[in-house]
């Protein structure tokens, strides 16, 4: 099955621009395929941090009053 692609149109400062096409050209890749990397990875770390907090949703919460208190009764701060 093929991929659907979407065209879309993205701004880019002028600087990464051109670090972008650069990147594409040495490494012998579309500006494309390397946006879609990147947004990938992003998504993908985005989904690993959701499922960490919903892994830890049922721990109790600490009030950071509480912690900043412990801290300084400890002599840590």
């Amino acid at each position: 099955m093929t991929a659907v692609t979407k065209r879309a149109t993205v701004y880019f400062d002028s600087e990464l621009h051109r670090a972008l096409r650069l990147k594409a050209v040495e490494t012998d890749r579309s500006m494309s395929d390397l946006v879609n990397e990147a947004v990938k990875l992003t998504l993908a770390e985005d989904a690993e941090d959701l499922a960490a907090f919903e892994e830890r949703a049922h721990e109790a919460n600490l009030p950071f009053e509480s912690v900043v208190k412990d801290l300084k009764r400890r002599g840590k701060i």
